[in-house]
């Protein structure tokens, strides 16, 4: 996974992500601004210490972590969460514990693209983004 370090993807194709920010009690006018943006992630690494950065022109975030190590996080849409993040080969596997609801995110990493699912109640979204 080392080889995708400082690679950039852009946010291609999104389904379910309304319904996900919906059953995670994000307002309307969030949920409008959230579907409209096509965000850009990238993750380093130095040290054991990971960094996924986030840019779109409706919010930036950077989170900063250990695998395995439980972080405070400010989701985009202003929650206060505990975050671990494991890795499973070039899978990073979120468990987010907050209100309303805990939630799980899982990034698969390839050279192509990353395919990110987020799990809360029975809703499952799929977030693609492709490398640029």
């Amino acid at each position: 996974m080392e080889e995708l370090y400082g690679k950039q993807y852009k946010l291609n194709k999104s389904e379910k992500f309304d319904e996900y920010m919906k059953a995670m009690g994000v307002g309307m006018m969030t949920r409008k601004l959230g579907g409209t943006v096509s965000p850009v992630i990238e993750l380093t690494e130095a040290d054991g210490v990971y960094t996924l950065k986030s840019t779109s022109t409706f919010k930036n975030t950077v989170i900063s972590f250990k695998l395995g190590e439980e972080f405070d996080e400010e989701t985009p849409d202003g929650r206060k969460v505990k975050s671990t993040i494991t890795r499973d080969g070039n899978k990073l596997i979120q468990i987010q514990k907050g209100e309303p609801k805990d939630t799980e995110i899982i990034r698969e990493f390839s050279p192509e693209q990353v395919l990110m699912t987020l799990k809360v109640d029975d809703i499952v979204c799929t977030r693609i983004y492709k490398a640029i």
